[in-house]
């Protein structure tokens, strides 16, 4: 075969044709450098610790302001309870938004390594900028004498706000590619390889809670003790070691060159599908548009099956007579290639199991306000101890903690022996165990305010703002069965969104998987401001006024574990339907 380098040369000319179990990967992925890569010294789970390490100590920044925003807001932003918990689902939800931008510049131009680092260098200017909001007086509200509090100045709002929606933006290009940019360590031909990616997700959700341990623990703590500055100075200094993490592994990465841009190439499908609108699509789907080398047109993407459903979008890939004639099939405006169309078709199908987790994001969204907000109410002392009431989401981190390897070591073999299957479940039964879940965290979080509303009413403190005397850990239940239903669904969404999307669209995919979050938390508050809206006219204190106490905050979690179940009717009816991707 001669040297390592002659046979490098000819991977890259196509002349040799390597196995999966040979010396380079086959999917596509080449090193630093745009050159095949080996697989004995790259990928698989040697580069995954960097890539594990930097998704941490990056969520441990992102949780260690998330978790406790709402109290900033409200004690040194000086803000009520309806106006903190609305703009830190806002915020949550750009986060979640911001993806798209950074999914389609990874997708078409950067790839997912050079996204990642442009972004995170914005990310971490955020979190400089909002820890000297923090830290400098000059930048904050004054203190609250008595009762007065004085409100935030346009320029303390617009400093702390500059420096979290920088956050948001740096989210928009990590978010979307870090997870995909590990799954692509694994060779998708490679059966062995392929295997192991199941259990990357697993660990990958596991990493992400740890650092939110550290976060909704450690940091909130010296937050509410030791200060706001050294509090958002932390995690600062956490994502500047999650930076330095991801660069590490730079030589053991696997890289996937970018396809060109997704959202083009979908405009070019249905601009092609309108042009040839009046052409009839032939029986023989061997007849449509398609490559003949053994690699689709698009950069680094397998050719797609063609499927029948949705044959309006096949004209795009139907050949005419002037084609014919003149042999021109170079311009995409005019004919696609069947794997283009497919790509398309893909997005439509995952469309209806996308939907449905915006009402699971929206319950999700509970964790850090409504569910902080009813703690705040309630007796967080141990004896001389307090427990911030953010701390509390401690026990969803632990929940899932405890499930990822229970899920991945217990159940997963046990299902096995019943299935049949590698994974033990099908990622699409797992979201539905994760949803299933959800509605009864809504139920327990209704039950807790029942029962403190009740001791409120008992003990006459209906008409004073102050926590009645309940446990604060009569809320680990709604935690716990939270963090179950993520383990179910979120990482199942993960998998789901990776596996199914078209291999040039993986980024782009991430990102959709990912906006259902950021719609989640968009929904969460406008049910707040609608529910506030109605439930306040004619001067009643509605549902959620500043003082719990006069409220019904157990009817608002009502609604939720309604919206919960009857999305999970539909979600069972969307899954039985939907088709799976077929790829060479």
């Amino acid at each position: 075969m001669g040297t390592q380098e002659d046979e490098r040369l000819l991977l890259e000319e196509g002349l040799v044709q390597n196995e999966s179990n040979g010396l380079y990967t086959r999917d596509g992925s080449v090193d630093i450098n745009g050159k095949p890569v080996l697989k004995s010294n790259t990928g698989n789970w040697r580069a995954c610790p960097f890539i594990l390490g930097t998704e941490c100590c990056e969520r441990l920044a992102y949780y260690g302001i998330s978790t406790n925003l709402v109290t900033y807001l409200t004690k040194k932003m000086h803000e009520g309870n309806v106006s903190a918990a609305t703009n830190v689902t806002t915020w949550q939800g750009t986060c979640y938004l911001t993806p798209l931008i950074g999914a389609v510049v990874a997708d078409a131009y950067w790839g997912r390594y050079w996204t990642i680092a442009t972004f995170s260098t914005i990310y971490f200017i955020g979190m400089c900028t909002l820890s000297l909001s923090a830290s400098v007086p000059a930048f904050r509200p004054a203190e609250c004498v008595d009762s007065v509090c004085p409100s935030a100045t346009p320029a303390q709002h617009a400093i702390f706000f500059i420096g979290l929606y920088l956050i948001a933006l740096g989210t928009g290009g990590i978010k979307p590619c870090v997870s995909s940019f590990g799954a692509d360590q694994f060779d998708d031909t490679d059966p062995k390889e392929r295997a192991k990616k199941g259990s990357f997700f697993n660990w990958f959700y596991f990493s992400i809670n740890i650092g939110a341990f550290v976060s909704s623990s450690l940091i909130v703590w010296i937050q509410d003790n030791a200060g706001w500055g050294l509090g958002f100075g932390i995690p600062a200094v956490f994502m500047a070691i999650a930076i330095v993490s991801f660069f590490s592994g730079t030589p053991l990465y696997r890289f996937q060159k970018p396809g060109g841009s997704p959202i083009t190439r979908m405009c070019q499908v249905l601009v092609a599908s309108c042009r040839k609108w009046s052409l009839p699509v032939p029986e023989d789907s061997n007849l449509l548009y398609e490559t003949q080398d053994e690699f689709s047109a698009i950069e680094g993407s397998r050719k797609l099956f063609h499927t029948d459903e949705l044959k309006c979008l096949d004209k795009a890939a139907v050949i005419s007579e002037a084609e014919i004639k003149t042999g021109d099939l170079s311009n995409p405006w005019k004919v696609c290639t069947v794997t283009q169309v497919e790509e398309l078709k893909i997005l439509i199908r995952m469309f209806p199991i996308w939907a449905t987790g915006i009402v699971f994001s929206a319950v999700y969204a509970q964790m850090s306000t409504m569910f902080v907000e009813q703690g705040t109410m309630m007796d967080t002392s141990i004896g001389s101890f307090t427990i911030p009431a953010a701390s509390l989401s401690t026990f969803d981190v632990i929940s899932v903690i405890f499930w990822v390897p229970v899920y991945d070591r217990i159940l997963v073999p046990i299902a096995r022996k019943f299935t049949g299957k590698q994974k033990g479940f099908t990622v699409l039964q797992r979201m539905g165990i994760g949803l299933f879940v959800s509605v009864f965290c809504m139920v327990a979080a209704a039950v807790v305010e029942i029962k403190r509303l009740q001791l409120a009413r008992d003990l006459g403190l209906v008409d004073e703002a102050v926590a009645v005397p309940l446990n604060i850990f009569w809320q680990v239940p709604q935690y716990f069965l939270l963090g179950a239903a993520e383990v179910f669904f979120f990482i199942g969404q993960l998998e789901f969104f990776y596996d199914q999307s078209p291999d040039a669209m993986r980024s782009l995919c991430a990102a959709l998987s990912l906006l259902t979050t950021c719609l989640g938390n968009y929904l969460s508050a406008l049910i707040l401001t609608v529910v506030t809206t109605i439930t306040t006219r004619g001067g009643k204190f509605g549902w959620i006024p500043d003082n719990l106490n006069e409220g019904h905050l157990d009817y608002f979690f009502w609604l939720l574990a309604g919206l919960s179940f009857l999305n999970m009717v539909i979600y069972i009816f969307c899954a039985k339907a939907y088709k799976s991707k077929k790829a060479t």
